[in-house]
């Protein structure tokens, strides 16, 4: 008996092959999908009977499926194959950024993983650009990166991970099975053992000069992305390339100009603390009327409310964990309001915006306590502007 835990994207795929027991929270009863795989209520798995088990990446380690399970793997590792040239892309900002520039830019090379594409859609006989999380990285035993691409680590996913140690242990876990034949390139301040060969950085200007980057298309925070998208070009081709026509995604910094002609920033990408640093540094010469808040994930939030305290920064404060927000922004003196929806928020910054100011939606928080994702978060921004 072969068996799958969640029914999400990751599994979905996983199950077209058929023969799985799929064992899901949401199921009350026994049931068969399409592909004639038995869909079952979690409490039903058996681990005796189990001789393989694969977990949507998103289920935490102290789920009784996975507490129980005897013979887990990743879907890294189900559909490892050694004869793929892989790229993994991991850290805790800009990976998605980095993993669409890395893709661009290899011409025979498809994307996947955490970015939403399952691996089992690519194409076996290209490259493979793969966005890993931590999740992902956690449940992997076996499979390994040919160059593994680090960005700089923070705080992030602690109520999944249960500490920042731990979160760090499995973003760097690949390390260990790396061979001399591999490569990583990552922040100097990470730098852990492995046989791989290491490029360790400390900053952009680093990279400029270990790999002689000669264009600059992209402003920080984009820069970094885009010199370790180039990096991983010359490592392959030993020149340089262009990112001429890349466009970055939605949601991420994206400017929106409003009929006043007052200037929104769309950051609901920003579901941590060092995103939303990143886009307040960027304009720190403005005053910034902020949207922060939602399912705030156990971070520790006092290092960006120092920051805030030190700018030019009024706080809006939306979501289901608003009363951490207000008490800390009591504690540092930060003036705020409490908005709880985002369009309770976006009313109110219209009342105070002047036209040399920035209203900026950058949450530091997950949405899924008021949105389905940072996606439909960002859409409703946007929605709730165009209607003032």
């Amino acid at each position: 008996m072969k068996s799958l835990f969640g029914y999400g994207i990751t599994t979905k795929e996983i199950a077209k092959s058929g023969g799985w027991h799929i064992y899901d929270d949401t199921f009350k009863e026994i049931s068969f999908d399409k592909y004639g795989n038995k869909l079952l209520p979690s409490n039903l798995f058996d681990e005796n009977k189990s001789k393989l088990e694969i977990t949507s990446p998103g289920i935490p380690p102290n789920n009784s499926l996975i507490k129980k399970s005897k013979n887990l793997i990743s879907e890294l590792d189900f559909y490892y194959n050694p004869d793929i040239f892989q790229i993994w892309i991991t850290g805790t900002n800009g990976k998605t950024t980095t993993t669409q520039m890395i893709n661009f830019l290899l011409e025979n090379s498809q994307m996947g993983g955490n970015i939403g594409i399952p691996l089992g859609k690519l194409n076996k006989n290209k490259k493979w650009v793969i966005e890993v999380s931590s999740f992902q990285l956690f449940y992997t035993k076996k499979a390994k990166p040919d160059i593994f691409i680090i960005l700089p680590l923070n705080e992030d996913h602690i109520s999944w991970h249960g500490s920042f140690e731990e979160y760090k242990k499995a973003k760097l876990s690949p390390l260990k099975r790396m061979s001399k034949r591999d490569i990583v390139i990552m922040p100097k301040k990470l730098n852990t053992k492995t046989d791989a060969f290491k490029v360790l950085y400390e900053n952009e200007k680093d990279l400029i000069n270990y790999f002689n980057i000669k264009t600059k298309e992209f402003e920080i925070p984009f820069l970094l992305d885009e010199l370790l998208a180039k990096a991983v070009y010359k490592i392959l081709y030993f020149k340089e390339k262009n990112l001429k026509n890349f466009n970055i995604d939605p949601h991420k910094l994206e400017k929106i100009v409003d009929s006043k002609n007052r200037t929104w920033i769309n950051d609901s990408k920003a579901t941590n603390i060092d995103a939303t640093l990143n886009a307040l540094k960027r304009y720190k010469n403005k005053k910034i009327h902020l949207i922060i808040g939602g399912d705030e994930k156990g971070q520790n939030f006092e290092d960006l409310f120092k920051f805030i305290s030190k700018s030019n920064i009024a706080i809006y404060i939306i979501g289901e964990d608003r009363e951490k927000f207000i008490n800390l922004a009591k504690k540092y003196s930060i003036p705020f309001f409490d908005m709880h929806t985002l369009d309770n928020a976006v009313k109110k910054i219209d009342k105070n915006l002047k036209n040399d100011e920035i209203a900026m939606l950058s949450p530091s928080c997950a949405s899924l306590d008021q949105f389905k994702n940072y996606k439909k978060r960002g859409e409703e921004f946007k929605k709730c502007i165009k209607s003032l």
